[in-house]
């Protein structure tokens, strides 16, 4: 755990050595207090994994907006060029994989293997909208809107069915809460970030990039539908794509996941 000061912002940053270097770039809201972590999962016993709190989250610098996609791929190219590394691994997921695509598409030069995760190009195939949630909803509140969209296999029949997986829901929801989340300061980066989100568009650039590149995606994910993934898989030239049986969170619910990124990732 250390911070890192680069020339556009001071980042909180975690790395777990392992093997050949890869930045992960959570997805959004992303916090690396709140557990499990990509470091409790196999990634860091494979690779020496590199993970930050992006600006305006976390125990991230948070400066005044309005921020940018472009802004979120410059800062992990900063910060691997203040960290040393100069060409890694990335792997993002969900809105992750939205800086990833910017990065890639900004500085290709500093990627050699790219996995996005549960992600979209945006445009006219965009992920869920969560900018047009109310601002202020509590974690738990928002946990429940979107428990139907997060994996569609849980709609109000199964919730009813299943009341006791909605109890543990609820549960780890609560558990995981972080309490300065509901500063005006965190909510205010929070909202900076949907709203950069809300204008992420990779498809005209997305056709260029030349980069080893695996989609990684859950057949129930209604935040990033399959309809998103098959279009990055037809924009991006020569990628594949992987379905996992799970929804938005899938990288926990089908073990094989993280074993077919690392695999990718050392081929």
């Amino acid at each position: 755990m250390t911070i890192v000061d680069t020339p556009r912002l001071r980042f909180y940053v975690e790395e777990m050595a392992g093997g050949a270097p890869v930045l992960f770039i959570s997805g959004t809201g992303g916090d690396l207090r709140v557990k499990p972590s990509v470091m409790d999962g196999p990634l860091p016993s494979h690779r020496h994994v590199i993970a930050y709190d992006q600006r305006g989250l976390g125990q991230t610098e948070k400066p005044e907006g309005p921020y940018t996609m472009a802004d979120y791929g410059d800062d992990a190219a900063a910060l691997l060029t203040t960290m040393g590394h100069d060409q890694v691994g990335i792997v993002g997921v969900s809105f992750g994989g939205m800086v990833a695509q910017h990065l890639a598409i900004r500085h290709p030069d500093r990627i050699n293997k790219l996995v996005l995760c549960c992600t979209s190009p945006g445009g006219d195939m965009p992920s869920y909208p969560f900018h047009e949630l109310p601002h202020g909803l509590t974690p738990l509140e928002r946990m429940v809107r979107l428990i139907s969209v997060s994996d569609t296999r849980r709609d109000q029949a199964w919730q009813d069915a299943n009341p006791d997986a909605v109890e543990q829901l609820i549960a780890y929801t609560e558990k995981s809460a972080i309490a300065d989340h509901a500063t005006p300061i965190f909510q205010q980066g929070a909202r900076f970030q949907l709203e950069a989100r809300k204008n992420h568009d990779t498809n005209q650039q997305l056709p260029d990039l030349d980069v080893p590149t695996l989609i990684c995606a859950g057949r129930y994910d209604g935040i990033a539908p399959p309809e998103n993934q098959e279009k990055l898989q037809q924009l991006i030239k020569g990628s594949s794509i992987n379905w996992y049986e799970g929804g938005h969170l899938f990288l926990f619910q089908d073990k094989t996941a993280w074993q077919d990124i690392i695999e990718f990732l050392g081929s």
